[in-house]
């Protein structure tokens, strides 16, 4: 079919102007950009503008659900920019199904915060997110203006061993992996409230917690898990200036305060503008096991 001039020319009008319309800011000032395949976003809380920012990454197999109780306390003064991994707690695995996770995430939320201009933004990270935050800081000091680290270790194996080193649990780390994906479904789903549990006391939160375990992609948790075990931050934590809050757990099972307590400090020795807080009665999820004391500390993080 051939066009005629008249045709031609509205046409191209017609395209001229569509590109202008994509071009454009939608409704709240949010600028267009391709959705990110490596994470997904949910934001809650007020109109942009309106009030400060801030990114929430949750952690290894958790859902974006884990920052709920507290979500609904910061919606009326923040914005809220709730991240879940893809392959996570029931989200499509996308290009996480296969090769490297952590730092493809890590990128892909730089390019989230330029594309949106939300440089620089207060991060809080639990667990993996935790680490996935001081990677982001450490490779895009511009992006984040302070961290809240939840329970986050720069090097996990040093849980296994205060000596450990990424060689020395390279075995370990890979006989867990394996047994991940060679585990049955039904074997997986009995064994993970049992794991679940060492993780956090609250009834509700082992529910929760469990749930998201089990709804995740086996691939992705456990690859996921490899890069974290194969992750030593340590080296770099001295250049990552960014202003920083850890919590970290403690109940009177794990032994002397004290020796808890020189883990982490021992840990972070390295990192300058560090501020620590311990959490007593509480696992690994604390936002689960003291709310109240969690809420008060991410309140205290997001002051000016």
């Amino acid at each position: 079919m051939t066009l005629s001039r008249t045709t031609y020319r509205l046409v191209i009008l017609l395209l001229i102007l569509a590109g202008i319309l994509l071009l454009k800011k939608p409704v709240f000032g949010q600028a267009i950009t391709a959705a990110p395949t490596r994470f997904s976003v949910v934001i809650e809380g007020v109109a942009p503008g309106k009030g400060p920012d801030v990114l929430l990454i949750p952690g290894l197999a958790s859902s974006r659900d884990v920052y709920a109780a507290e979500a609904k306390l910061l919606t009326p003064a923040y914005r809220l920019h709730l991240i879940q991994i893809a392959g996570f707690a029931g989200e499509p695995s996308g290009p996480n199904a296969t090769g490297p996770i952590l730092a493809p995430v890590v990128e892909q939320l730089h390019q989230y915060l330029v594309v949106n201009h939300l440089q620089p933004i207060p991060v809080i990270g639990h667990s993996m997110g935790g680490l996935l935050a001081l990677m982001l800081a450490q490779a895009h000091p511009e992006d984040v203006n302070k961290l809240l680290i939840v329970d986050t270790l720069p090097f996990y194996g040093l849980v296994f061993n205060p000596a450990a080193t990424v060689e020395t649990v390279a075995p370990q780390a890979q006989a867990m992996h394996d047994q991940f994906i060679a585990m049955p479904n039904d074997q997986f789903a009995a064994s993970s409230p049992t794991f679940t549990n060492r993780l956090v006391k609250d009834p509700e939160g082992q529910r929760l917690v469990s749930a998201s375990s089990i709804a995740s992609d086996r691939t992705v948790f456990a690859n996921a898990m490899l890069e974290d075990l194969g992750t030593d931050l340590r080296p770099q934590l001295a250049t990552i200036k960014t202003p920083m809050t850890l919590l970290y757990p403690y109940e009177t099972a794990e032994g002397p305060a004290d020796q808890v307590t020189t883990l982490y400090t021992t840990a972070y020795a390295t990192k300058p503008n560090l501020k620590i807080v311990r959490i007593d009665d509480s696992r690994h999820f604390i936002m689960y096991d003291q709310p109240a004391t969690f809420d008060k500390a991410v309140q205290t993080f997001l002051k000016p």
